[in-house]
């Protein structure tokens, strides 16, 4: 991601210098695509190693067992219906662009169709660490309280 865009910099201020276009919108858009591929695509993972972004104001003070109960609720009634909201409201967009094989509107654009994918990807596996998460939480707390702590 980091050479494309260096690449496309050196080729901007090079063609200038020659007076010529080297600069592409396909590596500008390649750029990007790469760039949101990496937070879709790792929405799910950084949730299973519990490394998203919290607001430890509280959270931190808990015991376990009162965690684990915020996770569950938590996953229950925001984390399972956002997702499912998102893949409602994303999926006619995303079928439109695959049907009508969507182009960027730039010169020497890429197709839209991929990166419309991979929300939908996103989401899906968001959904389902999800439900992993809650499986996990009801199983914590199945368990006698002196375990967790």
């Amino acid at each position: 991601m980091v050479a494309i865009g260096a690449f496309n910099a050196l080729a901007r201020f090079a063609g200038k210098w020659l007076g010529v276009n080297l600069a592409s919108n396909t590596y500008l858009e390649l750029q990007w695509y790469l760039f949101s591929l990496l937070f879709l695509l790792a929405s799910a993972y950084t949730l299973q190693r519990d490394q998203h972004v919290r607001v430890d104001v509280l959270y931190g003070r808990l015991h376990p067992r009162q965690k684990t109960w915020i996770d569950l609720i938590g996953g229950i009634f925001f984390l399972l219906p956002f997702s499912i909201a998102c893949l409602i409201f994303s999926w006619p967009s995303v079928r439109n662009s695959w049907r009508v094989w969507e182009q960027s509107p730039d010169p020497d654009g890429l197709a839209r169709y991929p990166i419309k994918t991979a929300i939908l990807i996103c989401f899906v596996l968001l959904f389902l660490q999800g439900l992993s998460q809650i499986i996990h939480c009801i199983e914590t707390l199945r368990r006698p309280a002196e375990a967790l702590e």
